[in-house]
């Protein structure tokens, strides 16, 4: 949809028109996968396709949420935006609205909401992520906080920790908020410094591939990860005090990593520190215009989330195992938290069409389920439409 058309639902909606438009990427991470709440670093970009939110102040007390992706329409009182509300998507929104509240912003109107996204749902594109940073940058707005890009994400993590119940690592905010057309960002998740990098794919492209198999990380299997990773700092804690385990260099944690007695936190940590090296390999190659390199770790960081982290199975590994076999597939991994979602994959030009094919039946006779393909196109990060 186009924003007049937007607009036009908006009016349709409200019977009014709406005063601003608000837009917030989804984004894909090229590398860098379960260490944003290790302390890591990762390198997302932020994608063309968002969230959008139009809105209207109100002469009542109250704020309407409205999507044209879900059926569900809630009012709510301006005292009864710091509750979540059962099995609603409001609560990506109203998370935001009472992380305001939380820094002690007073909310005196309200406001008619309209949500429109075109991130595909259960994708593992950040479709949550992105309706948090857009409602974040729309109140900043009206509300006049001032707050920075970097505060928004932030925002935007909190909300989606107290309402939506996933402990989940900053990146995705990050980058929704931050994003920078034809540039990802390396961004260290403890200290949130990051740097925008040039991404120049000469006669390459950013392939996602969508397994249609939606990643459920609310599940508790996401949040079981993190206890997992807890535990292994816990245990490492008895020979060497570090907070994260990305603090670890590959050879210092071979060097202590048998003070970690349970074996499915070692396999974790094992990923999370070898994951964290990868990442900065991988940006040093895409630096050094090194792209057969930057492919190699990506394959490396697939295998290593398959065995070590286990948050692939039957689709994520399908997905990714056919498209290695493609010539003129630099890399190939899955994207996300897991569970489902997608791959990315650095694909030649003239290799496209034959990826989408063969891949696409590959994976159908396999899983029984029709994949579906998209070009990715870096885009900015969240912004005033209108």
């Amino acid at each position: 949809m186009n924003v007049q058309e937007l607009k036009a639902a908006f009016e349709a909606a409200y019977g009014k028109q709406a005063e601003a438009v608000y837009f917030a990427p989804g984004r894909v991470n090229l590398i860098g996968e379960h260490t944003d709440y290790n302390g890591g670093s990762v390198f997302p970009c932020a994608l063309s396709f968002g969230t959008y939110l139009l809105l209207s102040k109100n002469d009542e007390k109250f704020v309407n949420f409205r999507s044209m992706n879900q059926p569900e329409v809630t009012k709510l009182g301006l005292n009864e935006l710091t509750t979540p509300l059962e099995n609603s998507w409001v609560n990506y929104p109203l998370g935001v609205f009472a992380q305001y509240i939380k820094r002690g912003v007073e909310i005196k109107t309200g406001y008619d909401i309209l949500i429109w996204g075109n991130v595909p749902n259960g994708a593992g594109l950040s479709s949550s992520a992105a309706l948090e940073v857009v409602t974040a940058f729309a109140l900043n707005e009206q509300l006049g906080t001032g707050f920075n890009r970097t505060v928004l994400a932030q925002i935007g993590q909190k909300a989606e920790h107290e309402f939506a119940f996933v402990n989940c690592g900053i990146m995705d905010q990050f980058a929704s908020a931050n994003g920078a057309k034809d540039h990802a960002i390396h961004l260290n998740c403890d200290t949130l410094e990051f740097e925008l990098v040039p991404v120049k794919l000469e006669g390459v492209k950013i392939l996602i591939s969508n397994t249609h198999s939606p990643h459920k990380l609310d599940s508790g299997a996401y949040n079981q990860r993190v206890a997992e990773c807890k535990l292994a700092v816990e245990q490492l804690n008895k020979v060497r005090p570090i907070k994260y385990l990305a603090e670890l260099t590959e050879a210092e944690f071979k060097e202590i990593e048998s003070a970690i007695t349970d074996p499915v936190a070692h396999k974790r940590a094992r990923h999370v520190v070898g994951e964290v090296q990868r990442t900065k390999d991988a940006v040093k190659a895409l630096k050094a215009g090194d792209l057969t390199l930057f492919g190699q770790l990506m394959n490396a960081s697939h295998v290593s989330l398959r065995d070590d982290y286990e948050v692939t199975g039957l689709q994520l590994d399908t997905m990714a195992e056919e498209a290695w076999k493609i010539d003129g597939v630099i890399g190939s991994r899955m994207t996300g938290g897991g569970f489902g979602g997608c791959t990315v994959s650095l694909v030649k030009d003239e290799a496209i069409d034959t990826f989408i094919e063969k891949v696409g039946a590959a994976y159908e006779a396999k899983t029984s389920i029709k994949p579906q393909f998209y070009i990715a196109e870096i885009g900015n990060g969240a912004c005033k439409i209108d």
